[in-house]
């Protein structure tokens, strides 16, 4: 019989803090939650959905806030037939630089623009536009740039996603943080900016925390879930949330997402730019 292989001692609140804080936070990629943190995720499957997007496409395609490219260039890869020519944007610096490195093999240039600005390209541009997570649609402009007929084709952050966890940080939270990205009320934005919505599909789905450095790493990560996180801002919180994980298990909490699939009219987009 062999030998037991001898246990790996617990870490210390304090180790477990600083792995979560020095872990680097650019780019889409999560590998480093496996097996310390776990997200259901959506039936519909973004990456591949995207992939039949571009394998459709007849025109030039756009990538809105593509993060460190990830998602983009899985959906590239997976392609029955690559776009004439495909361009992503993104806003943050360290995404930028990775994103340029991640795309450059697919031929995809990365454009830095601010989430909040208008999107740096002429009228009627792309046929097909798509986005992960956009911080905020850009009605407007998405429909601004979508050649008439093109498509928007895009997963977004639903209402109260993870709210488990963000008012475990800060307290119960109005009524209308909780309601804000309601997809039917996007449904409405899209249609005032002139699209047309033709599929729009939500879920609900499970989020689990195994230990403080995932909740560390994943704050520091989606920096909009807690502004202003830091380590040191809520050692006392994070001290209570390590001592309850390792009495209780896993902090559960639920991330929403829904799935946005727009048309341009053929007749040009109603209402100011954004």
């Amino acid at each position: 019989m062999s030998r037991p292989r001898p246990r790996t001692p617990p870490r210390t609140f304090d180790e477990l803090l600083a792995e979560g804080a020095s872990v680097p936070t650019e780019g889409w990629d999560f590998s480093w939650f496996e097996g310390r943190a776990t997200e259901a995720r959506p039936s519909w499957g973004y990456a591949t959905t995207v992939a039949r997007g571009l394998g459709r496409a007849d025109g030039p395609v756009l990538d809105v806030q593509t993060g460190g490219g990830e998602v983009l260039a899985f959906a590239l890869g997976r392609a029955s037939r690559r776009p004439p020519l495909v361009t992503a944007t993104e806003g943050w610096p360290p995404n930028v630089r990775k994103a340029g490195h991640t795309l450059r093999p697919y031929g995809v240039p990365v454009v830095a623009a601010a989430e909040d600005a208008s999107l740096p390209f002429a009228d009627a541009s792309f046929s097909l536009v798509t986005s992960r997570h956009p911080v905020r649609p850009l009605w407007h402009e998405i429909a601004r740039v979508l050649r008439p007929g093109g498509a928007y084709l895009a997963q977004h952050v639903g209402p109260a996603s993870a709210f488990e966890l963000v008012e475990y940080f800060l307290g119960p939270l109005p009524e209308e943080s909780r309601t804000a990205r309601d997809p039917e009320r996007e449904r409405q934005d899209a249609e005032a900016a002139g699209l047309e919505v033709v599929g729009l599909r939500a879920e609900r789905l499970r989020m689990e925390f195994h230990d403080i450095a995932a909740v560390v790493h994943f704050l520091r990560k989606v920096i909009w879930m807690v502004p202003g996180f830091t380590v040191e801002a809520y050692r006392p919180r994070l001290r209570e949330l390590h001592e309850r994980i390792e009495t209780e298990g896993p902090f559960v909490a639920h991330s929403s997402r829904h799935l946005v699939e727009a048309r341009r009219s053929e007749s040009r987009a109603r209402g100011p730019r954004a």
